[in-house]
């Protein structure tokens, strides 16, 4: 009772009338109940969450086609499809996105892949991870609701992109994350100027207390992108299905590898394929995706090999921690999309993980964190299980950037040598 009291008092405090561009309501994901836009994250009458339900553009394909790449060098380009103001473009913003597309043909050698393989790499965003594109959004309803205070819960890189995005857009920010995050990460959340809070326990724990704070006075006028701005937050993810499709000549991939910590991510990279296949964006053809977990964290996967529908909590013990939700809110959609397009969901060990980044920095000279990580060897993983195919042209994620997670990888990759400054010191070494 008391969240369905939660979502009427958050719907009664926001006037009846936003703009938010294409949005024309919230629509429960399990009983098809609309509601107003507003900042609202559950179902009053099943405690389902909440999606941006729209009026999307129709007409010629190639007309729409046309102005999106007219558009701005960022996810502002589709504003057309996305909870935005037509004005988004001229606010102040990260303006994140239109990252770059890898031809990862070293890697590809290197994994025995034949067919072409591409690494979406989102590390390139303003604050170094995909989080920037959520936030993005969630911004644009913050605005459009009144909040003042932007918030979240975080396993790192969203507390980043929210004092980011807070401290450009002119908004306070005040963040809450685990008390034992990577020192890159707290440093690079709390250089924006906001407050930064850890909470002693894992982000399970931090979540809990976000949802309890949503319900008091003193959260009064707060934002929290993934709580009650969910719904508008999630949308983010989905431009990485319209920057990738457009990035191939809009062509759908045929194989696309996601990270899941809450499983958003790869709900709403889902959502994005559907609506490109739906307005005519891009030929509609069968395709697979596969959700990369770490094995201390591996709820989702754990679920999906042994054929249940229900994903079980667990408590996180990996290095992977921005993928440490050990109870994913979207768990059970990441399984229903898996088996639909004939997927998989797969992890792997810490030691895989931290041989992955070495392999993806040593290959096409990026540098991932623990998450890319955690793709990249769940995509070995499943082509050494024949679980992916090699022949077919894939897609997999890097969402951040390694000089957030460099304890992961530290131990031995140092200097090769220290040497006096002579030629005979070096020859000495052996190095040539």
């Amino acid at each position: 009772m008391r969240r369905k009291g939660l979502a009427i008092m958050a719907a009664q405090t926001v006037a009846t009338s936003v703009d938010l561009g294409p949005a024309t309501a919230l629509s429960c994901r399990e009983c098809g109940t609309r509601f107003e836009l507003g900042p609202i994250f559950a179902c009053a009458e099943c405690f389902g969450p909440l999606e941006v339900a729209y009026d999307l553009p129709t007409g010629d394909p190639a007309a729409l086609r046309a102005a999106i790449e007219a558009g701005p060098n960022n996810i502002w380009r589709y504003a057309p499809l996305l909870p935005v103001p037509a004005d988004v473009a001229s606010k102040p913003s990260l303006n994140p996105g239109f990252t770059k597309l890898v031809d990862a043909a070293n890697l590809a050698k290197e994994l025995g892949v034949t067919g072409k393989l591409y690494v979406k790499d989102d590390s390139g965003n303003p604050t170094h991870s995909f989080k920037d594109r959520v936030v993005a959004i969630a911004v644009e309803a913050a605005r459009a609701f009144g909040f003042t205070t932007l918030s979240c819960s975080s396993t790192g890189n969203l507390a980043g992109a929210v004092g980011a995005a807070a401290a450009r857009a002119g908004f306070r920010s005040c963040v809450f994350i685990p008390h034992d995050l990577e020192q890159g990460k707290v440093v690079m959340a709390g250089v924006y100027g906001g407050d930064l809070v850890g909470i002693e326990g894992n982000y399970d724990d931090v979540n809990r207390f976000c949802s309890e704070l949503i319900g008091d006075p003193l959260g009064e006028g707060w934002g929290f992108v993934n709580v009650n701005l969910r719904p508008y937050y999630g949308e983010g993810s989905k431009t990485l299905a319209y920057e990738i499709c457009e990035q191939l000549g809009w062509r759908l991939p045929d194989q696309i590898v996601i990270p899941i910590a809450s499983g958003s991510q790869l709900t709403k990279i889902d959502k994005g394929l559907q609506e490109l296949i739906r307005l005519g964006l891009v030929e509609d053809k069968p395709y697979k995706i596969f959700g990369a977990q770490a094995e201390g964290c591996s709820p989702v996967s754990s679920a999906f090999k042994a054929g249940h529908d229900v994903v079980r909590p667990q408590k996180p013990n990996t290095i992977a921690k921005s993928l440490a939700i050990g109870n994913p809110a979207d768990g059970p959609y990441v399984l229903d999309i898996a088996r639909r397009t004939g997927g998989f969901v797969e992890d792997v060990t810490d030691e895989q993980v931290v041989e992955a980044i070495k392999i993806l920095a040593q290959t096409e000279g990026i540098f991932a964190e623990t998450a890319g990580g955690v793709t990249v060897g769940v995509t070995k993983k499943l082509i050494e299980n024949g679980q992916l195919d090699p022949a077919l042209t894939t897609v997999v994620l890097n969402t951040g950037d390694g000089l957030k997670t460099l304890e992961a990888v530290a131990a031995d990759s140092g200097q090769t040598a220290t040497i006096r400054p002579s030629l005979d010191a070096f020859r000495a070494a052996g190095l040539v």
